[in-house]
């Protein structure tokens, strides 16, 4: 029998069954096309506020990985320490899951950090109303437990998400600093893997007076002009010359400090599968986004690049300086489980950062 169902803002519901969290969340409706990489996907800060819809049918197969951590206290298998959207949506739930590495299964994990799922929806038609109408608010409700709907682009999410004191991983040669946004632990694990010392800092953090050697200004969930005092710190570290990148949001900042401008998509670039193309070759590679602001490249000024481009809609995927080391992409990189044919980005900030110190 159905106990809960999804109502979208323009009135549209999908009545299905509750599993995780027995409760009621809202948020945005966002969706993704993965057919597996959940538990990193539920962990990724970058879907606060969000109602998580996964388009392909089954899902909770094979369970929740252990929480094991690696040498640097980062755990392994998770993209951060908790659940992020405030809930998930599948059309088939399996709680009998299999798997070497499993501790439990996804609606246990899920019941744990109060976060509400509903199976039994037609996951398919929910996202092509999504694509086709733009995004959209939404709410699932357990039962007679109402809630009003919520938009998080009127909050400042990265605040919420970010980390809320300085951090340092590893002891490397040369020392990077990274500006949590709603940072992925994959990313840090790269860095440190690659010869850093990360000073992970809040997003409001004054790290001018800190000596590091690259910036990096991570993903991370919202709308990037509530970040003013990031932008404002970017914009004088960009005085400095050192090699800076920006990831999807961290772009986005990037490209603020520089004086140019964004807007909001209809629906924004959401899952795995989008296809991006660099400018001025015929070299194109598959990535995973989920963000709904893009770069005005007609805001950029002549010191720029256009870097990328998205051949599904021709939206800017990344841009960097004609002269200085300042890198940025709309999709990521950086994720655990992520193809390596993406390597290259962040291997050439890392090259820019070690040319400068030797």
């Amino acid at each position: 029998m159905s106990d809960i169902k999804i109502i979208l803002e323009d009135g549209t519901e999908f009545e299905g069954k509750s599993f995780g969290y027995q409760g009621s969340a809202a948020g945005e409706v966002v969706f993704s096309t993965a057919m597996s990489g959940y538990p990193e996907g539920l962990t990724d800060p970058t879907y606060k506020g969000q109602i998580l819809v996964m388009s392909y049918p089954l899902i909770g197969n094979y369970g929740v990985p252990q929480d094991e951590c690696d040498s640097n206290n980062i755990p392994k298998f998770f993209e951060s320490d908790h659940i992020f959207p405030s809930a998930l949506v599948v059309t088939d739930y399996t709680p009998n899951y299999s798997h070497w590495n499993i501790s439990k299964s996804l609606g246990e994990w899920m019941n744990e950090h109060r976060v509400p799922g509903i199976y039994g929806v037609d996951t398919r038609a929910l996202t092509k109303r999504l694509r086709d109408k733009g995004s959209m608010l939404g709410k699932v409700v357990y039962k007679e437990l109402d809630v009003d709907f919520y938009n998080p682009y009127n909050d400042n999410l990265v605040e919420m998400v970010s980390c809320k004191e300085k951090i340092v991983y590893g002891n490397g040669a040369f020392r990077l600093l990274l500006i949590d946004c709603g940072v992925k632990y994959n990313l840090i694990r790269d860095l440190i893997n690659n010869g850093a010392t990360v000073i992970r800092v809040p997003w409001d953090y004054d790290f001018l007076s800190e000596e590091y050697d690259g910036l990096l200004i991570s993903n991370g969930p919202g709308d990037p002009k509530k970040c003013g005092i990031t932008i404002q710190n970017v914009a004088k570290a960009m005085q400095r010359n050192h090699p800076i990148i920006g990831i999807s949001l961290g772009g986005h900042i990037l490209a603020l400090a520089a004086g140019a401008d964004i807007f909001k998509l209809k629906h924004g670039h959401r899952s795995h599968n989008q296809p991006v193309k660099q400018k001025g070759s015929n070299t194109a590679i598959i990535t995973s986004q989920n963000h709904i602001f893009a770069v005005d490249v007609n805001t950029l000024s002549d010191e720029w690049i256009l870097h990328y481009e998205n051949l599904n809609d021709g939206t800017n995927e990344g841009f960097r300086h004609k002269t200085k080391p300042f890198f940025a992409t709309q999709f990521h990189h950086e994720p655990s489980g992520e193809t390596p044919d993406k390597e290259y980005i962040l291997n050439e900030f890392i090259e820019a950062v070690k040319s400068r110190t030797n």
